[in-house]
């Protein structure tokens, strides 16, 4: 069993756009301990068989999916033999459309799974261009990417807990970046120097996603959760991750985090909500 680990977003700024109309961002991107459980086995078959259970599955489309991408690819680049199948079963343990790259990390971790050599960045360009820019940030556990072609892993991880709330909206990546308006200028700090977690989550929550702005225009109700979470004992800033929906909270013990659970829990009761930590 493979554990296919998701991704925070605790800041992201949108720098400009490209002439490939992709837009460059910087952000700080930590992997957390929720994750889809992925299950390959050989099949004697003629065609692969790629399975999603899961109360998430249903808005993942069946035939164009990046599992799907992801294992066409890796037979095309001869990591996988043309006459060898596999069952591929994905139990989704990861909202979808949310900002935490459920997908990509999909992707990412067949990848790892199926080239035993170590991952260089030439492979992950090849498979990149597919899959997606996000691709990369699934190779280390905690990173600040400068911009789309730079990134520097921390010279440690820091560990916290993280309090996720996803208010069953489906948000669109190209669509939220297609109405952002305004960019940013880079940081002028080097995260990836940073020693101290206290000096780290302080520095993070100066910082801002420059999506959650356009994403509270479409759903107001955003807005409203991240203030409610932020609002929380011991809570040292609430934030929305990449292109939405989800929201989190960070904080520096479980107890708090679990504390606030409990609270948002009561406060949307419909909503799907989850302590997590850093890996």
């Amino acid at each position: 069993m493979i554990k296919s680990y998701c991704k925070i977003n605790l800041s992201l700024r949108v720098l400009k756009k490209l002439r490939n109309k992709m837009h460059d961002i910087e952000t700080n991107t930590v992997l957390i301990d929720l994750y889809d459980k992925i299950f390959i086995t050989k099949i004697k078959k003629k065609e692969d068989q790629i399975v999603f259970k899961g109360k998430f599955k249903e808005a993942i489309s069946k035939s164009n999916n990046t599992v799907k991408k992801t294992i066409f690819l890796l037979r095309e680049k001869k990591y996988i033999k043309n006459n060898v199948f596999y069952k591929i079963i994905v139990e989704k343990g990861i909202p979808v459309f949310a900002g935490l790259g459920g997908g990509t990390s999909n992707s990412a971790h067949i990848i790892k799974h199926f080239i035993k050599k170590k991952i260089n960045n030439s492979i992950i360009q090849t498979f990149k261009k597919k899959i997606g820019s996000d691709l990369r940030l699934f190779f280390n556990k905690q990173l600040h990417q400068k911009k789309l072609k730079k990134i520097n892993k921390y010279k440690k991880n820091f560990p916290f807990f993280i309090l996720l709330v996803y208010p069953n909206l489906k948000c669109s990546t190209k669509k939220i970046f297609a109405n952002v308006r305004k960019y940013s200028s880079p940081s002028n700090i080097n995260f990836s120097r940073i020693k101290s977690t206290k000096e780290f989550i302080q520095l993070i929550k100066n910082e801002k996603n420059d999506l959650q702005k356009v994403v509270e225009n479409k759903f107001p109700l955003i807005k409203k959760v991240i203030k409610f979470v932020n609002k929380q004992n011991e809570c040292n800033f609430a934030r929305m991750t990449g292109s939405g929906s989800v929201c989190f909270g960070v904080f520096n013990d479980y107890k708090s985090a679990k504390s606030a659970l409990t609270i948002v829990k009561r406060m949307f009761p419909k909503y799907w909500c989850v302590v997590t930590k850093t890996i």
